[in-house]
């Protein structure tokens, strides 16, 4: 985990390869898990969906079905004991909500290209242990939790102390093995919380916020960190002290798993987390037997293509483009998982005349993707040779978070945005300082991003500096691409831009 007073990044590694990760600024707002106090501005009979206030930029998206049915104000019909929806005929959505009207919502996809933020009138509060849901009546298990009779024992517990008509729980995977006591504690905890939420709801007018979700550390720490677990690395002292305080306070023997890393050297350099960053904003991706991945994402779907490449074979074509095809649908879920790419997804593999050859890849694919903590669904081989999937979205994908259209390209390409580029430059100078003996540097850079600076961050200088012992000075250059700069030491403004420059 790397942090500073801008920016967090959570980088997950499984067996010592870059597996996932995650980013947070002060910048963005980030809007999923948030609990707000929600406008009806429109309510669309047309496609059972209305169009929800909550305070930001775009109306909110609130289909029919996720409207709270489970809740005293609808019919009274309750979720199965499988926890699935009562029924999927809803009543007609103008008949449950009004335009004007003020509603409870809780923002369940992040904003993505044209299209609003997500709602839901399903009102989720998660713990470490427990997951409450105070309009429901269900109480379930995680599926991770494989043990019958522990799941069937933590059912019970769960069940015992769930207070009647006091809404619903899930039990999160970490919760095996917890006594009474932990449950009751944090069950108390979070219902206290659901109140304090009702309470702050009648002295407000919509729209409004009710509760922001955890930080990004914070609901990583809470949502991920177990036994599993070899070690979470931090680079922050103050992320460091509020991650062991909380890891002391609900699982006290992780405490030692929490390390402050120190070394001068970047953490995610260290590990070579940001080279590999910087890979997943290329389109090609290289497979072992010397093949390779084509990735295009689209507003609609991403498509992704497989070729052979340099890789031949040597007799049977059959083996060569089935050995790539399994290469590629490895990949294809490393990077779907890196890239935190949703939606829809279009593989186009090399086309195999064996059915059983087909098979080999599709389970591979599978099996992959079982790998990944967000949904998938995966379609067998199309007659035209393509494989479709989903995989659930909550963000934008990395790519389309840190990039802009291009102006000069009339939107056929990417550039970073000025907030990005800013870091970009911040992490270069201190990079430079730890490896350059001179002190005296010069930033060349765009107007665009100069301004920035000037109009957002006008002690960026002096900051950067105290930090990093700089004498710092900048100079524009409309010459320079938008996402473009360049460091130049020392008197002789001698251009070290490609030692120090990463993401």
């Amino acid at each position: 985990m790397s942090a500073t007073s801008h920016e967090s990044w959570v980088a997950l590694m499984e067996d010592d390869q870059l597996v996932e990760v995650m980013y947070d600024r002060s910048d963005q707002d980030r809007l999923v898990g948030g609990i707000y106090l929600g406008k009806v501005e429109a309510v669309i009979p047309g496609i059972q969906a209305a169009f929800v206030d909550i305070g930001v930029a775009k109306a909110g998206f609130l289909h029919v079905s996720d409207l709270n049915w489970d809740s005293n104000e609808s019919s009274g019909k309750r979720t199965n004991s499988a926890g699935g929806r009562r029924d999927r005929r809803y009543p007609a959505i103008q008949d449950k909500i009004k335009k004007g009207q003020s509603i409870i919502v809780q923002v369940t996809k992040e904003p993505i290209g044209t299209k609003g933020p997500k709602l839901t009138g399903q009102i989720s509060l998660p713990g470490r242990f427990l997951v409450y849901i105070p309009g429901s009546y269900h109480v379930g298990v995680s599926r991770k939790i494989e043990d019958r009779g522990e799941k069937s024992r933590l059912r019970k517990l769960a069940k015992e102390i769930l207070p009647e008509d006091a809404g619903g729980i899930i039990v999160r995977t970490v919760s095996e093995e917890l006594n009474r006591e932990s449950f009751q504690k944090e069950f108390t905890r979070l219902s206290s919380r659901w109140r304090k939420i009702l309470k702050k709801k009648e002295s407000l007018q919509a729209p409004a916020p009710l509760q922001r979700e955890a930080s990004l550390i914070s609901s990583v720490i809470r949502d991920l960190f177990s036994n599993q677990f070899e070690s979470i690395k931090v680079d922050s002292k103050r992320i460091y002290q509020e991650i062991l305080q909380y890891v002391k306070s609900v699982a006290p023997e992780l405490k030692d798993r929490v390390i402050l890393y120190q070394e001068s050297s970047s953490l995610f350099d260290k590990y070579g987390i940001q080279g590999e960053v910087e890979e997943t904003f290329t389109k090609r991706a290289g497979l072992p037997s010397g093949g390779y991945i084509i990735i295009e994402q689209t507003e609609a779907l991403v498509s992704i293509d497989v070729n052979t490449g340099k890789y031949v074979g040597k007799k049977d074509p059959e083996k060569t483009i089935l050995r790539t095809n399994l290469d590629a649908a490895s990949e294809i879920a490393k990077q779907l998982r890196l890239r935190d790419i949703g939606g829809i997804v279009v593989c186009d593999f090399i086309d195999m005349e064996s059915q059983k050859n087909r098979d080999k890849v599709l389970n591979q694919l599978k099996t992959h993707l079982a790998k990944d903590r967000a949904r998938t669904k995966v379609s067998d081989f199309s007659r035209l040779g393509l494989v479709e999937l989903t995989r659930h979205r909550v963000r934008p994908s990395l790519f389309q978070s840190l990039t802009l259209n291009c102006d000069h390209c009339e939107g056929g390409g990417r550039v970073y945005t000025p907030e990005t580029v800013v870091r970009k430059i911040e992490r270069a100078l201190n990079r430079f300082s730890e490896n350059e003996k001179d002190k005296r540097v010069l930033v060349r850079l765009h107007p665009v991003i100069a301004l920035n600076i000037f109009e957002k961050e006008p002690d960026f200088l002096r900051n950067v500096g105290r930090v990093t012992k700089l004498r710092i000075a900048l100079r524009d250059d409309p010459l320079l691409r938008e996402d473009e700069f360049r460091i130049l030491s020392g008197p002789a403004e001698t251009d070290v831009t490609p030692r120090y420059a990463s993401l």
